[in-house]
């Protein structure tokens, strides 16, 4: 399963930092505007212990994490939309991905320049989500354009369709994104509307922030964040570069330092997994232990297709262990013996942490 996320903001905010830290590339990073031209791509692998766990009582010679690609998408500034810095380019990157990570300046510094002048965080998100508002009105304006010409023809569906798109462009042009139109209804599929797309704020803040606690431009990102239904990840992206060059020992003992439980980037990474509505199934074996990556209520032959077309095309049944069981009876053999595999079928709705041997005749 293929999952993108574009990571979106104002120039110099820190998306470059927080994309290399992520994905262990160099984009270039630089003080001052548009440093990022072409959008950077790099797969990141999703923090879970469990397939680690899997792999040491399976004894498995290869271990195989599920990952994400991450976006790094140039600064976008006011204007965007009609194209200032480059602008429209960089919002036809952001069509393609799944979820939006918005990152969002948090911490105050005179040596890193703003392009705005100052921080200000309401300001700074409006300034990003009214150029996507603004993309998607342009969008609306053309689909309309050709709804009106089918319409007139005594096309049916397209009035009917001509109607939803008055009242979305409406509401659009009052500022409004198109997910909070009817309750989240989604129209328009084909036009990949930008403000439609999920988001995820992620709060850059420095050092000191990152162990105090969250700041008030953090309690203000938040705040708004919730009334949108959204989510906030806060990080220091100075401190997950330096974690980036860091080995796992050298990691956990700066962390352990700095008296933080856990990476921003590794509630960041399972933050966005979770945003998406995506749980993670496993395969184990002496050969190799895997993750997988499925959406939240997908049944048994479906969540077989994501390992093969034939898997799903064939299915029989699905041996499933709880991970849980897994561990606890040391494998699928003890797991067997003591009565914790089960033989599901084709509505079994597949669990988050499932460890499942797919059964197929093709």
């Amino acid at each position: 399963m293929s999952l993108t996320c574009g990571i979106v903001g104002l120039p110099n905010v820190g998306k470059s930092t927080l994309f290399n830290a992520l994905s262990n590339t160099k984009a270039e990073s630089a003080n001052f505007p548009f440093c990022t031209i072409e959008p950077n791509v790099g797969l990141v692998s999703i923090p879970d212990q469990r397939l680690l766990t899997l792999a040491k009582i399976a004894q498995s010679e290869n271990i195989v994490p599920t990952t994400i690609e991450f976006v790094d998408i140039a600064g976008l500034v006011k204007g965007a939309a009609e194209g200032k810095g480059k602008g429209n380019a960089f919002l036809s990157n952001i069509r393609e991905v799944d979820l939006i990570i918005h990152v969002v300046r948090c911490f105050d510094d005179d040596d890193i320049i703003h392009v705005e002048g100052s921080v200000d965080v309401q300001r700074d998100i409006s300034i990003i989500e009214y150029e996507l508002i603004l993309k998607d009105i342009e969008s609306l304006e053309k689909k309309i354009q050709n709804l009106s010409k089918q319409s007139k023809s005594g096309d049916k569906e397209a009035k009917s369709a001509l109607d939803d798109a008055k009242e979305l462009l409406a509401h659009l042009e009052q500022g409004n994104s198109a997910r909070s139109f009817r309750e989240g209804e989604v129209l328009f599929r084909d036009l990949f509307l930008l403000s439609q797309k999920p988001v995820l704020y992620a709060c850059n803040v420095s050092e000191d922030d990152i162990v105090a606690g969250d700041n008030s431009y953090v309690q203000h990102v938040t705040e708004y964040a919730r009334s949108q239904g959204d989510e906030t990840v806060s990080f220091c992206a100075k401190i997950e570069a330096e974690l980036a060059e860091l080995d796992d020992d050298e990691r956990s003992m700066f962390l352990e330092e700095l008296g933080i439980d856990q990476a921003g980037l590794a509630r960041l990474i399972t933050a966005a997994y979770a945003n998406l509505g995506l749980i993670t199934y496993f395969t184990a074996g002496p050969k190799e232990a895997r993750a997988w990556t499925i959406h939240s209520g997908l049944k048994a032959p479906a969540a077989a297709g994501v390992i093969h077309t034939d898997f799903e095309r064939g299915f029989i049944r699905a041996e499933t262990i709880a991970f849980d069981d897994y561990v606890s009876f040391n494998g699928e053999k003890g797991a067997k013996e003591a009565g914790k595999m089960r033989q599901e079928g084709k509505e079994y709705v597949v669990k988050d942490g499932d460890v499942l041997l797919f059964r197929f005749n093709v």
